[in-house]
């Protein structure tokens, strides 16, 4: 199993982070190659035409190597929501047909499906939960699975619900889709890095990234798999950098029209992305390192302690196959102000996040015993508990 990986990072010492699920902490060597790439702007003469395509193609092979796809079926985007106008514009299965979502789906994801429905005189149909409290993720899967039909257009789900952390069935929901002919989006912001996944097992039409969460990557960059039902398609921009003759600077007006094989078409302009990309590049070679099976295992072993001290207070926080080992939702007892309990918190310098009525943790490598133990020794203080 692995070990605190926190030496690895620059956190402050004196904070208890347990707020993955807002914005990752940047790397010891993707603040160094930061800073080295900067370094180089200062000549730029020194640059190749290869240097505009080389970073682009090692960060694309380290993703699809996490995700288990091919490097040509991985695009650089710079958001969720850019990726899912990528799919949506291509996707034209009928009028009147239903498209999927889940309760309160993060909002990139609601309104991207929400316009496809729109201009597609389609159904928005945002599924809930059942009503069972003590299987919460159970009853949400099965209702999902219930609700896609021959009429489904599209669905669109995180992989892990980003307020509370409820796993959706993946494999399951994909296999629906396919036996409908629906198109299966899934948003892979909250999970992909620290949670394992397949697109072809899990038959996925495209899953679209965020960078700068568990992928710890900068803000302003999203990486994106299409699978080949859009090798074809129409992308957002004409980049010239997605075309067959790109590399060749001396011939770029020799226009051709090709793009590139696979997804590279929907990459966005200026890929490059020099200074970001070297920051993403030795984050998903760490990542790889680590393994997402083992930093689930790892988070796993921390929550267990909350999932004890929870239950002697009689309140439910699950640990089952639907609940997330690295982001999940803690119930607070009734009566309890949120934001008191937050103000609480912050003055102890333990950092999580208000989603809903609940307060949302989310552990990563860099957390230890004591940041579970500081939370706890928090949380017990507090009136009612």
């Amino acid at each position: 199993m692995l070990t605190s990986q926190k030496h690895l990072f620059s956190l402050d010492p004196g904070i208890t982070y347990l707020n993955n699920a807002y914005r990752g902490p940047m790397l010891k060597s993707s603040e160094e190659a930061a800073i080295q790439d900067l370094i180089k702007m200062r000549s730029p003469h020194q640059l190749k035409p290869e240097d505009f395509f080389s970073g682009v193609e090692v960060v694309k092979a380290l993703f699809a190597k996490l995700v288990k796809c091919t490097p040509p079926q991985v695009a650089v985007i710079p958001s969720t929501s850019y990726g899912f106008a990528c799919v949506l514009n291509n996707w034209n299965p009928g009028k009147g047909k239903k498209a999927i979502t889940v309760t309160d789906e993060f909002p990139s994801g609601y309104f991207s499906l929400k316009r496809w429905a729109d201009e597609n005189d389609a159904l928005l149909v945002s599924v809930g939960p059942g009503t069972n409290k003590e299987e919460i993720g159970k009853s949400w899967n099965e209702r999902i699975l219930d609700e896609i039909d021959q009429n489904t257009g599209v669905v669109l789900i995180s992989s892990v619900h980003w307020m509370n952390g409820v796993k959706f069935d993946l494999k399951q929901i994909g296999k629906r889709c396919r036996e409908v002919d629906a198109c299966f989006i899934v948003d892979g912001t909250q999970s992909v890095g620290a949670l394992p996944i397949d697109v072809a097992d899990c038959q996925i039409d495209a899953l679209i990234c965020s960078t700068y969460k568990w992928l710890l990557g900068p803000y302003s960059m999203a990486m994106a798999y299409f699978s080949e039902r859009f090798n074809a398609g129409k992308p957002l921009e004409e980049s010239w950098m997605n075309r067959t003759n790109s590399q060749n600077f001396s011939d770029l007006t020799n226009y051709q029209p090709e793009f590139l094989p696979g997804a590279n078409r929907y990459s966005v302009g200026e890929t490059s992305h020099f200074i970001l990309l070297p920051i993403l590049e030795k984050a998903l070679v760490q990542l790889l390192d680590w393994n997402p099976e083992r930093i689930q295992e790892y988070a796993g072993e921390l929550k267990k302690s909350l999932v004890s001290y929870q239950n002697e207070k009689n309140l439910r926080l699950e640990g089952n196959e639907f609940s997330a080992n690295h982001l999940f939702s803690l119930p607070l007892q009734s009566g309890q102000d949120l934001n008191q309990v937050k103000s609480l918190l912050e003055k102890e310098r333990i950092s999580v996040s208000v989603r809903g009525a609940s307060l949302r943790v989310s552990i990563n490598v860099f957390n230890e015993q004591r940041d579970i133990d500081q939370l706890i020794g928090a949380l017990d203080s507090l009136p009612n508990r």
